[in-house]
Order: structure tokens, then C-alpha cells, then sequence
């Protein structure tokens, strides 16, 4: 590392948006996969909405990317519609 001011402050916001972005992908994670456990429509219709922002909102910030996005809400849609197709 250079030792210039400027780069040591890139260095201490590049941590800062590390954490942040681990935190907000790990969170997003934990969301999905308490979504996937749901076994009732009902239940799963209500949280559905609230995970679908949290990827979104991960797409727009650049922490995975839009294609991936996608994916994850095309997959959890799916799985959601099946829900109520098989009860």
C-alpha cells in the first residue's frame, strides 16, 4: 500500500463497503433460505415481497449481479407458485 493519505483512506472505505456488503449479502441469504423452509402459501405469499426487495436492492448496489438477481427471484417465484398448486 502506497503511503499516501489518499490511499489510506480508500483503503478504510474499501472495508467499510466490504462489511456492509457482507452483511447485507448474508442477510439476504438468511432470508432466502428461511423462505425456502415455509412450508404454507400464506405465510410464504407474505414474506415473498420482502425477499424479492432484499435482492434487488443487492442487485442495484452492485453485490451480485442482475442476471443472478433474476435467477434467484425466477427461482423463488416458481417455488412459491408450486406451493399453492400442490396444497
Amino acid at each position: 500500500m502506497a503511503n499516501h493519505k489518499a490511499t489510506k483512506k480508500d483503503v478504510r472505505q474499501a472495508a467499510k463497503r466490504r462489511d456492509r456488503n457482507r452483511y447485507y449479502g448474508k442477510t439476504t441469504r438468511n432470508a432466502i433460505r428461511d423462505l425456502k423452509a415455509i412450508e404454507e402459501k400464506k405465510a410464504a405469499d407474505e414474506s415473498l415481497p420482502n425477499v424479492l426487495s432484499m435482492i434487488d436492492k443487492l442487485a442495484k448496489r452492485g453485490v451480485i449481479h442482475k442476471n443472478k438477481a433474476s435467477n434467484l427471484k425466477s427461482k423463488l417465484t416458481l417455488r412459491n407458485n408450486r406451493l399453492g398448486a400442490t396444497a
